[in-house]
């Protein structure tokens, strides 16, 4: 049977765990298509996988990486948006670290016009994501506010372009003076180095005390308590993280006296037919955009596969801003 390189989890633990190893090349079902992989991005989800505290979906395959961007090299029964040799990245359940990836067909999207596949590999994970719980979750309308916390991540990077892209401003909050110069770039009103300032206070003062309409919040812990003192009536607060802890005490009396909406929700779970509706509207709405370079993912660093450790290692220090991507090909 044809084998391919892919990186595995070899036990639960930190990134060293991740290892090279031989693996059957996979062969795509009913509705599926097979990448020849040439990059693929690295997210938050790959680090709590390899920390044996996300597991794939049932039927995923057990490798890490959730998103790739390649081409077409074989195709499932029942396909016929696709054809072999069509450039795509995809978003995908697992997986994505490896020289091939099985992915959906309505899953994928055509690779940008003018991008490499380092720059859309970096963009299926994020932007599906943003795409949800900004604009459908949040319904970040024109001329709103938002508050992004985490900036600099490849969230917070894509969600700013997004949002000013649509009419939007948008305050960030970041760990650096360094991150948020960069935030400020990408179009940011107001970046705010938690470290030195506190946020609540900080986007009082920038909104003139309307607060924020719509809160992203990847933090959790004791930021959940605060995000309802910096919203605004009727203001919406989206959770899709919890790096500071899923259990927090907060007043839900200001919930209350604002109309407060808390809402949140995980995208690698969601059904094949949720994602595909995602992509068809991220491909009306958001791709063109994209050929434009109205809007474009930040890449931080890029690591050959064999060295996808070095990538996680990045991550855990939190210093990268914007995506880190692997290299496959």
């Amino acid at each position: 049977m044809p084998q391919m390189n892919a990186i595995a989890i070899t036990e639960p633990g930190g990134p060293k765990v991740l290892q090279p190893v031989q693996r059957p090349i996979p062969e795509p079902g009913p509705g599926e298509v097979r990448i020849a992989v040439r990059a693929a991005g690295v997210n938050r989800p790959d680090m709590l996988q390899r920390q044996g505290a996300y597991p794939p979906p049932k039927g995923a395959s057990d490798l890490p990486g959730l998103e790739v961007s390649g081409t077409i090299d074989a195709l499932g029964e029942g396909v016929s948006r696709w054809s072999a040799g069509n450039q795509v990245c995809a978003l995908v359940p697992g997986g994505g670290y490896a020289e091939y990836c099985i992915a959906h067909a309505s899953n994928c999207l055509p690779l940008p016009a003018g991008f490499t596949f380092t720059e859309a590999a970096a963009v299926p994970e994020t932007f599906f994501t943003v795409w949800h719980n900004v604009f459908e979750r949040g319904g970040l309308g024109r001329g709103e506010t938002m508050l992004v916390h985490g900036g600099a991540s490849g969230i917070g990077t894509t969600a700013i372009q997004l949002a000013v892209a649509f009419g939007a401003r948008v305050i960030v909050t970041a760990g650096t003076d360094e991150k948020c110069k960069a935030c400020v770039a990408l179009g940011a009103y107001r970046a705010i180095n938690y470290r030195s300032e506190d946020f609540v206070d900080a986007v009082r003062n920038a909104t003139d005390g309307h607060g924020a309409d719509v809160i992203l919040d990847m933090v959790g812990g004791d930021y959940i308590d605060r995000n309802y003192s910096a919203a605004a009536i009727d203001g919406r607060i989206v959770q899709i993280a919890f790096l500071k802890g899923r259990k927090a005490e907060a007043d839900f009396s200001k919930l209350m006296m604002k109309r407060l909406t808390h809402t949140g929700s995980t995208l690698r779970a969601r059904s094949v037919e949720f994602k595909a509706r995602l992509a068809s509207e991220l491909d009306e709405a958001v791709w063109p955009l994209l050929e434009q370079r109205k809007v474009a993912p930040v890449i931080d660093m890029i690591f050959p596969l064999a060295d996808a450790w070095r990538a996680h290692e990045r991550m855990e220090e939190s210093a990268h801003t914007g995506k880190i991507v692997l290299d496959v090909a």
